[in-house]
This record gives structure tokens, C-alpha cells and sequence, in this order.
């Protein structure tokens, strides 16, 4: 099927080649009439507003994933949690915001002004536009490129600049200091990360974020956790480190340091850096479900076939990737909620000495298993 600039499907090459067909109410034709208005400026007008209906629910998530956080911590903690604003609390996220942008900004006497606000949207920058190439499933996804696993790769790397700067540019010994430590804690397992990622290319054998899902169909018997669970755990573990999150967060030592690399930031500024945070805490949630748990597939494929009034609600589609990336983050909750805070050589030691090496030997023990007729168990 021809497609327009917009990448919407051209409906009039499918009414040519099958004459007489009558085909199904999409949205081609709702938006026909909107692209025919607006002309040359449909395709910018259109992939805005893509963007936009992905970036405000992912921006709602946060909001609600702080609100979960409390929650689940307070339950597991045998505490009550937020219970004041709104029903059940359930307002207290929107309370947060209204208090962070009405707090002033105090930026400390002798600071680089430019870099101590370019610092908090340098982290958030990634964290937004690493969602660009996500697949929600097998055809809602704003850019289906075919090197998505790069992208995601180089996006989350940049967001160590913005955490450098902040320290750098506060002019803060305690600032800077939480900035080399959460600067070095990211790059070294990063490291891990990449190595982890370096398994799911091998046995899907595709960048394409799609085609990984794909390789994965059949039922959770072929979700590519059980070949690669030593990097599963890795990987989810190093998420864990890489988002600053307990019991990794040395970078906001409250004894040692106060509040790390962000302790001079006040008000909204203060806040993008919490937005950042929690967005990259789904998305390692999102990719973890993707890489290892199937995606959106279901797993039974037998649900597929299970319809109720011509629709199958249980079958492959987004309401499996949001139970997983739910599953994942509660992994993340529970854990802050468990362990103790690691001391800074442990967690260096952890990710040079522990996780490195397991990943490189995985990764020869799957290319040699590969060689072998065990190779369709890694594929």
C-alpha cells in the first residue's frame, strides 16, 4: 500500500487495485479533510501533534508514578502515604507541580547562569526524545527506524552532560563532587547496559525495535529473558544504576553530600530534574519489557483467538506492555523499599568487576551455543 508524506496510508491505491472493495473506516478518512486544509503544512502540523500525544501521557505517568511510589512504599512500610489532596490522594502529583512552580529560583552567587539552566533540559532533553522510536505495538510508533537500538543508545548517553553541568555550574564543592559521582556511576554501567543490548542483537538479529518484538512471538516460552536471563538481570540492575535510583543513588548522599549534583536547585528547575529521573525510570521499564518480555505480545498466543463481540481484549496489543512495565516498575519500588544504600566502591566494583564480565562471557557462551544445533534456543 502507497503511503502520503505524512506516512498515513494513501487509501485511493487501495481502492484502485481492488475496485469495488469497500473498505473499513480508518483514520485516513477522518484526517483527509484536515490535510487537504492545511496543504504543505499538514506533515509538521502531524508529527507535532503525534509527539505531543505521546509526550503528555508519558509526562502524566511520572506524575503518577510518584504518586505510586509513595503508595507502595507506604504499604510496604505498613504507613497510609498521600491521602489528603483529592480522593485517595489521588490529586497529590498535580499539588507537587503547583508548589514546585511557584518556588523561587535561587541560583548561587558566583554560578555560570547559562550552563545552571541549560543543565536540567539537557537531562530532560534524552529522556523525551529517546520515547521517538518506541513501538506501543506492531504499528503505533512515531519513528519505526531501522537503527532504533543505536538511537536509544546515543540518547541515553547524552543525559550524563546534563548532570555534569548542574554540578559544575553551581559553583558548589558538594554539587561537584555528586556530579563526578553520578557522572562516573553512569558511565561505567552503561557499559554493562550496552554489553546486555549486544545480547538481544545477537539472537534477534535486527536494531529494529519492531523486528526484536517480532523475533519474540510464539508465547512467553520464546521471550528472549529465558536464552538471556544473566543479561536480563544486568541489564534491569544496571537500569537501576543508570537512573540514580536507591539503592544506587550515592549521588544524593543526604550524610556525606546532601542532595548531590541538583543541592543548589530550587522551584521548576529542581523539578525537570525529578521529571528526568522518573521518565527515564519508565523507559528502562518500557525497553526492558521490549528486549526481554515480548513487548506487547501476549503470552499465550491462544488469547488472540479469545474474542468478545468481534474483539480480542486480551490478545497481542498495548494493555500487555503496560502490565510489564508495570511489573518492571514495581522491581524498581520494592527495591528502594528493601535494600540499604551500596557504598561508592561497592557499586564500582559491582558494575566493572560483576556485571562486565558476566555479560562478555554470556555474550561468547550465546555466539558459541549459536554454532551449535542448540542454535534455535537462541533465536
Amino acid at each position: 500500500m502507497r503511503a502520503d508524506a505524512s506516512g498515513v496510508p494513501c487509501r485511493r491505491a487501495v481502492r484502485a487495485n481492488n475496485p469495488g472493495q469497500r473498505l473499513p473506516f480508518d483514520m485516513t478518512d477522518l484526517l483527509a479533510p484536515v490535510q487537504d486544509l492545511l496543504g504543505p503544512a499538514w506533515l509538521p502540523v502531524w508529527t507535532l501533534v503525534k509527539i505531543l500525544a505521546i509526550a503528555v501521557p508519558v509526562i502524566l505517568c511520572v506524575a503518577y508514578l510518584t504518586y505510586a511510589e509513595r503508595k507502595v512504599i507506604g504499604y510496604m512500610q505498613v504507613r497510609v502515604g498521600p491521602n489528603r489532596v483529592g480522593p485517595f490522594g489521588l490529586l497529590q502529583p498535580f499539588a507537587d507541580v503547583i508548589k514546585m512552580l511557584f518556588k523561587e529560583i535561587v541560583i548561587p552567587s558566583g554560578a555560570n547562569r547559562w550552563l545552571f539552566f541549560i543543565a536540567p533540559m539537557l537531562s530532560l532533553a534524552p529522556a523525551l526524545a529517546a520515547w521517538a522510536v518506541i513501538p506501543f505495538t506492531d504499528t503505533l510508533v512515531l519513528a519505526d527506524i531501522n537503527a532504533g537500538l543505536l538511537y536509544i543508545l546515543a540518547m541515553t548517553s547524552v543525559g550524563v552532560y546534563g548532570v555534569i553541568l548542574a554540578g559544575w555550574a553551581s559553583n558548589s564543592k558538594y554539587a561537584f563532587l555528586g556530579c563526578l559521582r553520578s557522572a562516573a556511576q553512569i558511565v561505567s554501567y552503561e557499559i554493562a547496559m550496552g554489553f546486555a543490548l549486544v545480547g538481544v542483537l545477537m539472537v534477534a538479529n535486527t536494531l529494529n525495535l519492531r523486528g526484536i518484538v517480532a523475533g519474540q512471538e510464539g508465547g512467553a516460552a520464546y521471550w528472549y529473558i529465558w536464552p538471556l536471563f544473566p543479561l536480563f538481570v544486568v541489564y534491569l540492575v544496571s537500569g537501576i544504576a543508570e537512573t540514580n535510583r536507591h539503592p544506587f543513588d550515592v549521588a544524593e548522599g543526604e550524610s556525606e553530600i546532601v542532595a548531590g549534583f541538583h543541592v543548589e536547585y530550587s522551584g521548576i528547575t529542581f523539578a525537570l530534574f525529578f521529571l528526568a529521573e522518573y521518565m527515564n525510570m519508565i523507559l528502562i521499564s518500557v525497553l526492558t519489557a521490549i528486549m526481554f518480555l515480548g513487548g506487547w505480545l501476549s503470552p499465550w498466543p491462544g488469547l488472540n483467538d479469545a474474542t468478545i463481540a468481534g474483539f480480542a481484549p486480551f490478545g497481542d496489543g498495548f494493555l500487555w506492555l503496560a502490565l510489564k512495565v508495570a511489573l518492571v516498575l514495581l522491581v524498581f519500588l520494592w527495591i528502594r523499599a528493601t535494600f540499604p544504600r551500596y557504598r561508592y566502591d561497592q557499586i564500582m566494583r559491582l558494575g566493572w568487576k560483576v556485571f562486565i564480565p558476566i555479560t562478555l562471557v554470556w555474550i561468547v557462551f550465546v555466539g558459541a551455543m549459536m554454532q551449535t544445533r542448540l542454535a534455535p534456543l537462541f533465536h
